[in-house]
């Protein structure tokens, strides 16, 4: 896709598209990001996560995550986080920076919870053991008490974006804030 004629404002209508495609979309390559935050050690932590809800009127990504999990705890040590997506067929970088909020308990995480613990899913929201425990016994682990799930909600405002687009032309990269964007050197 040639997008050398698009401006700033075009970009950032098109990552918004091409997000909203991602959070449906299994296929898709910004289905699966990085999200990087600040590891409990002070060291950057990054893993890859499932890009679950796009809003581009508020300007938010969403994730699921088990809220005893370690990505959990640094964020709400620490809110600040990037998402990092990578497209071959668009050889297109985005950085994405955020403030993320951990909901386990409004009526938009109880509603999302009805749908997903009817789903082989439901189980990483069950152990009785945390994410990233040492592992004891046989595969699987036991399961939490009835009633109990520790289901969370990420969401995540973005911040700002860098957009970075490979060409054999030359490359393009730009700056894109809520309300504003600048040309960036790549």
């Amino acid at each position: 896709m040639n997008t050398e004629s698009l401006e700033p404002d075009d970009i950032r209508r098109k990552i918004w598209k091409e997000l909203g495609r991602a959070s449906k979309d299994r296929h898709h390559s910004w289905r699966y990001p990085v999200l990087a935050t600040l590891g409990s050690d002070g060291a950057a932590n990054a893993r890859t996560v499932v890009l679950r809800n796009v809003d581009a009127t508020r300007q938010t990504l969403s994730i699921y995550t088990d809220a005893r999990s370690p990505k959990a705890g640094e964020l709400a040590k620490d809110s600040n986080a990037t998402f990092v997506f990578w497209s071959a067929r668009l050889n297109w970088q985005l950085r994405v920076r955020v403030t993320a909020h951990i909901d386990t308990e409004s009526p938009e995480v109880q509603v999302l919870w009805q749908t997903v613990r009817h789903s082989a899913a439901a189980a990483d929201y069950l152990g009785a053991a945390a994410p990233g425990t040492p592992y004891k016994g046989e595969q699987g682990g036991d399961a939490a008490p009835d009633g109990i799930n520790y289901f969370a909600l990420v969401s995540a405002s973005v911040l700002e974006m860098d957009w970075l687009e490979l060409g054999r032309s030359g490359h393009r990269r730009a700056r894109l804030l809520p309300a504003s964007w600048q040309w960036l050197t790549p």
